[in-house]
């Protein structure tokens, strides 16, 4: 399979800044602001009163950058509109209609048709079913559109204000200038009354490291595996027809209330796995990487200091975060071949390199999500071919002699919501993911209700092949999980080759 070019990874990160919310919205409607202006672009005039107007819009473009307004948050950002509506009544619906359309035709063509077919072979006619999607996505995204649109809105209405109060009489000009910074000071403060009392759905974090609580292990497995099936939607994945899954999760151990990291972004959740902190303390805290690299170490930092080896087979956007541990797959291509390349590549990577730690990233099942939505027959239809490409590793790696003692880690690394197949802000569908472990050192059809963290990914790994946590890590040893017999490698062999034989 084609490792991800320079370019494609370039290209990611471009994409990342329409993508996400945050920077969309600063971006959109400067570019909003430009077309719709075009006639004016030979007018000193406009440009120094138009940049003069967006520089006076900074507070408010800081605010949205700052502050998410996440799930029914989002329902409050219509309330500064309205209000700014009675103050300064006198709008410009021209630029506000060509902004609604310019928005819907981004997301709705060009984001959900033109992109989507271009990248992974979507229909030509799936705008059909993409406005639905866009109307209801909830996630943090530039797809969200009950998030944007009262956002750009309102900072369009109120560039538009400081412009053409910044041509009338120098008695306007102050009035007008003046008058929007009493708004601007109210608007920061309803922010943050919002955000103390109603934002109150993040998942709690572990606030002790790991070796405060954990002692580090002398190794249990000759290797790990971990099998990420990105975007995986929990009861969507029960739903599906999943035989070999099925098996290994009811003769391994699953958690049933295992919770994914907010922001629910893939480079979020995996730098969150494979650390064993938070974005707060890791530094990747959305799919926009500002600045490349982690500030923890990882687990892959942790296997070398012992003389081990890991490697993570993903998406280019992953190298923003893990760098060198990471091999790239290219996103750019049909989707329906996508995961099968994915296995193939998987194989030649265990079959050259032989690492200690494998983690390779299914991301059909997310990429139908994004583009066709999770309540429609394609996404169970991946989550099944999933199944099918695991088992055959599976069987490939028993075969190649890889799966005596080796330990299976099989999860999402967030769910999907309604809409556009979003996560990022932990709506229904999102929070809660498929979790279970499987291996000579695992209980057999054990089923574990306590609610944990996917932080907690790391540092099992590590006590798992006997290395040190990674230096920040917070999440706990899955220790329910995990077998306390002494009994000595030819029984764990023998008992991990019968295992292997009733999954067959």
């Amino acid at each position: 399979m084609k490792q991800a070019s320079k370019f494609e990874k370039i290209a990611a990160r471009c994409w990342n800044l329409l993508n996400e919310g945050k920077p969309f919205t600063p971006i959109f409607v400067f570019g909003t602001l430009l077309l719709f202006h075009i006639p004016q672009w030979g007018s000193l005039s406009f440009w120094q009163f138009g940049s003069l107007a967006f520089l006076l819009t900074i507070p408010l473009l800081a605010l949205f950058f700052h502050y998410d307004f996440p799930l029914m948050l989002r329902n409050y950002l219509w309330i500064p509109f309205v209000v700014f509506v009675m103050i300064w009544p006198d709008l410009n619906l021209p630029l506000l209609i060509f902004a609604l359309g310019l928005y819907f035709f981004f997301t709705i063509f060009f984001w959900g048709t033109f992109y989507y077919h271009l990248r992974i072979g979507t229909s030509w006619m799936n705008f059909k079913r993409f406005w639905k999607l866009v109307l209801k996505n909830s996630d943090s995204t530039s797809g969200n559109a009950q998030e944007q649109m009262p956002k750009f809105l309102l900072v369009l209405s109120l560039w538009n204000l400081f412009y053409t109060s910044l041509q009338g009489p120098t008695a306007i000009q102050a009035e007008f200038v003046l008058a929007p910074a009493g708004f601007l000071l109210g608007l920061w403060l309803y922010a943050f009354i919002l955000h103390r009392n109603l934002f109150d759905w993040k998942p709690d974090m572990y606030d002790s490291y790991t070796r405060e609580n954990d002692s580090e292990s002398e190794g249990l497995s000759d290797r790990v595996v971990v099998i990420v099936i990105d975007g995986m939607r929990k009861e969507r994945f029960y739903q599906a027809n999943t035989p070999f899954l099925d098996k290994l999760r009811k003769e391994g151990t699953e958690y049933t209330q295992m919770e994914t990291v907010y922001p629910a972004r893939t480079v979020v959740c995996f730098t969150s796995m494979f650390t064993g902190t938070y974005p707060y303390e890791h530094g990747i805290t959305s799919n926009m990487v500002w600045k490349l690299g982690i500030k923890v170490g990882s687990i892959f930092d942790a296997l070398r200091s012992v003389g081990k080896k890991g490697r993570l087979l993903g998406i280019a956007h992953l190298v923003d975060s893990l760098g060198n541990d990471v091999d790239t797959v290219t996103a750019v291509m049909d989707n329906d071949h996508a995961d099968r390349n994915i296995i193939e590549r998987s194989k030649q990577i265990m079959k050259k390199e032989d690492p200690d730690l494998f983690i390779t990233q299914l991301i059909g099942t997310d990429q139908t999500g994004h583009s066709q939505g999770v309540f429609y027959d394609e996404y169970i239809q991946k989550i099944e071919e999933a199944d099918q490409l695991i088992e055959e590793f599976v069987q490939w790696m028993h075969e190649e002699g890889k799966m005596e003692n080796t330990t299976l880690m099989i999860c999402a690394d967030h769910g999907q919501a309604d809409g556009i197949g979003g996560h990022g802000h932990l709506d229904e569908g999102e929070r809660f993911v498929p979790f279970f472990m499987w291996g000579p050192h695992i209980q057999s059809g054990k089923v574990v209700e306590d609610r944990e963290s996917l932080v907690s990914v790391a540092p099992t790994i590590a006590h798992l092949l006997g290395t040190p946590f990674p230096s920040h890590s917070r999440g706990r040893v899955l220790r329910k999980a995990i077998r306390q017999s002494t009994k000595g490698k030819r029984e764990h062999l023998e008992e991990n080759h019968r295992i292997f034989t009733r999954t067959q």
